[in-house]
């Protein structure tokens, strides 16, 4: 039963996933433009300049924002990771020895003659 809500979780948010990759590329491309002109707003030395890369940041920003279901699309990514981490995990038992006391005598009578 536990598979099968993995499964379902991971159907849902594969879904999900590919639902939201045109807003997660359209934040990324729109964050790295933002970056850019950053960059260059910084290195600019004329009002002009700074003031031209304000308003074009300003724009880029928007975009930015309004690609905001891309952050779903994250969380969706990561519940995919977790269901696939989870997928695979291996379950380890506890094997119990015999409930003889003599059982492990040996081994600790080795261990107290090597002090």
């Amino acid at each position: 039963m536990k598979k099968f809500g993995l499964l379902l979780a991971g159907a849902v948010a594969s879904v999900i996933l590919l639902s939201t990759i045109g807003p997660m590329v359209g934040l990324l491309v729109s964050l790295v433009l933002l970056y850019f002109i950053f960059k260059q707003f910084l290195k600019a030395e004329t009002t002009g300049g700074k003031i031209t890369l304000g308003i074009i940041g300003f724009i880029v920003l928007m975009a930015s924002i309004h690609n905001a279901p891309a952050i779903i699309g994250v969380a969706a990514a990561y519940v995919l990771y977790l269901v696939y981490k989870k997928w695979n995990e291996r379950k380890y038992t506890v094997v119990k020895k015999e409930s003889d006391p003599f059982v492990n005598f040996e081994k600790q009578w080795n261990d107290m003659k090597n002090y």
